[in-house]
């Protein structure tokens, strides 16, 4: 079947409707818990007020809300074909000749368009939110209004330079400072591409931008050569504060956009990028296992005898599947993340077998 034809449209705007309708219920419930549990850490805390619980709640919603993304296109195919079964429509559909691979066509198109929308358009404001979110949780931690999330915890950093020699530097205390980032106690160490140093740098504070460490008090140690001590030195390098800062966070406060040139940057670098090239993998098949969700709920909910009840199967057996899949999923991520399997195979794997298991079942009840 076609999904422009008058019944693709028709499915497709019933699948729409009904994941609208599940998502907002859902966010609705989430943002509840959320509020009540920011309410509940800023109480007797006189620097932090109700806008400033209502800004963490919402900010946290993004990454909330994508963990149960799955289950929420889930649930909406599920009360999408239970009422088509409920109603009769199915039987009369597939009475007509219509084929479940056709009925489910319009479907899983419109369920792949929901997951790429999802995918180019709503991560990256959920990027922003979510570090957003970061940002709200460490000035409540310190009570620091102005504090950033990376604001305390000093920075060990790897840079590629010049005929494959490598740069270190490690700084005991950096705070952002509009779009320049201060650092105190610099130390730079050039090692060669054997990892022998040729060089050590050290400087008593220093201010990132526009490529370059602008470094004060600055010592040189070169090895059988004395000491050049120096008041400032300019030190060339590829970071800048977005850089440094998307380093400290999680890949999930980082834009779908953003996420190749991040882990292109910190491969070079040296940098562990296994949680980002996951994080950026698991976006691009999540359509695919949107998808592979819509075929396990066919399974359950479409059976011509749903006016005779067996309701309760399809709420037990829709949640079991749906929960199995999201705890498959996070076991294979983990073990993608350590390196025992291809971070490719941890992506893709989860969203095989779903798709699998769900045609291998449709085929049977096609058959049947």
């Amino acid at each position: 079947m076609k999904p422009n034809s008058i019944l693709g449209r028709y499915l497709t705007k019933q699948l729409i409707l009904n994941f609208i309708g599940v998502l907002l219920v859902i966010l609705g419930i989430i943002f509840l818990f959320e509020m009540v549990e920011r309410l509940r850490r800023i109480a007797g805390n006189p620097d932090f007020g109700v806008w400033f619980a209502f800004q963490l709640a919402v900010a946290r919603l993004p990454k909330t809300a994508e963990q149960v993304f799955p289950f929420v296109m889930m649930i909406a195919a599920m009360i999408t074909f239970w009422r088509l079964s409920k109603t009769s429509e199915f039987v009369v559909m597939r009475a007509a000749g219509l084929s479940i691979w056709g009925f489910l066509t319009p479907v899983c198109i419109a369920t792949l368009v929901i997951g790429i929308i999802n995918v180019t358009m709503i991560n990256p404001l959920s990027a922003r939110l979510y570090s957003l979110f970061d940002t709200l949780e460490r000035r409540m931690d310190t009570k620091d209004m102005q504090a950033m999330s990376f604001s305390n915890k000093g920075l060990w950093i790897r840079e590629a330079i010049e005929n494959d020699n490598v740069m270190i530097l490690k700084a005991i205390s950096l705070h952002p400072e509009n779009e320049k980032l201060l650092l105190r106690g610099v130390t730079i160490i050039e090692l060669d591409k054997k990892t022998q140093p040729l060089r050590r740098i050290e400087a008593f504070a220093g201010i990132l931008h526009n490529g370059f460490f602008d470094l004060r008090d600055v010592k040189i140690f070169v090895g059988g050569k004395p000491t050049v001590n120096l008041n400032n030195l300019r030190y060339p390098t590829a970071l800048d504060i977005k850089k440094i800062e998307e380093n400290f966070v999680d890949p999930e406060a980082i834009s779908f956009w953003d996420l190749p040139r991040v882990i292109s940057f910190y491969d070079k670098s040296g940098f562990a990028v296994a949680r980002h090239q996951i994080r950026l993998w698991s976006l691009v098949i999540s359509p695919l296992f949107l998808v592979a969700m819509v075929l396990m709920a066919a399974v359950f909910a479409l059976r011509p005898n749903n006016r005779r009840g067996g309701v309760m199967y399809l709420i037990v057996g829709g949640i079991v599947t749906g929960f199995s899949a999201y705890f498959l999923t996070q076991i294979v991520y983990a073990m993608g993340v350590s390196g025992n399997i291809p971070v490719f195979l941890a992506v893709t794997a989860p969203t095989i077998i779903a798709t699998l298991l769900g045609v291998s079942l449709l085929l049977h009840l096609e058959d049947g």
